[in-house]
């Protein structure tokens, strides 16, 4: 192989990597006025700074460069409940429009108590896109919402794209250290209170 040969080469090699790191990277720069903007490049120098590394909501790989951009901006969370069919349809919506969300259920008194906290209501389903809430299900408005949160009107997802499984929107406490039995702890133990049934579809 000639020295030539070698050198471009090496010149490529470096081209790919650099372009693989650039995408891991994320800046959020804060102008004079306090508008907040994220972007690939580096911001102008007189612009405060932060840099973050891109959400990784792939098993097996990161999201387009573009959508995880809006992903950090306009991060999506979905609050559901099981025998809730508006829940199910604004689900099924998501993810055909290729919209990556967490989704949050409400099956517990601690789950209600924390959507209380978050939306003020109990309605579901719930969208929440960054700080922005959307109570009840509507296709129109809740579409409006994500073409406006710079989300794509049509898929942009890689084929071996997974969502995370549901979790509760109040995760139980771990598990207290086991101590020795006595005769009160060989009681039944209590189950958790279930929801009131309050919530509106």
């Amino acid at each position: 192989m000639t020295f030539n040969k070698k050198i471009l080469i090496c010149s490529m090699l470096c081209s790919i990597f650099m372009a693989t790191a650039a995408q891991a990277q994320l800046y959020k720069s804060v102008g004079p006025d306090g508008k907040v903007t994220y972007s690939d490049q580096p911001p102008a120098a007189n612009q405060k700074t932060e840099k973050k590394k891109l959400p990784d909501t792939l098993e097996g790989g990161n999201l387009p460069q573009e959508l995880a951009i809006v992903v950090a901006k306009n991060p999506v969370t979905l609050y559901s409940a099981n025998g809730c069919s508006p829940c199910n349809d604004g689900r099924n919506l998501l993810k055909s429009l290729g919209i990556p969300f967490n989704e949050k259920t409400i099956n517990t008194a601690a789950d209600q108590e924390k959507i209380k906290q978050v939306s003020g209501d109990v309605q579901l389903p719930l969208l929440v896109i960054a700080n922005v809430k959307f109570r009840g299900y509507s296709m129109d408005e809740w579409k409006d919402a994500l073409s406006k949160a710079g989300y794509p009107a049509t898929s942009k997802l890689p084929k071996d794209y997974r969502y995370a499984a549901a979790e509760p929107a109040a995760p139980p406490s771990p598990p207290a250290a086991p101590k020795a039995p006595d005769a009160a702890r060989q009681a039944a133990t209590p189950q958790p209170k279930k929801p009131d049934d309050g919530f509106k579809f």
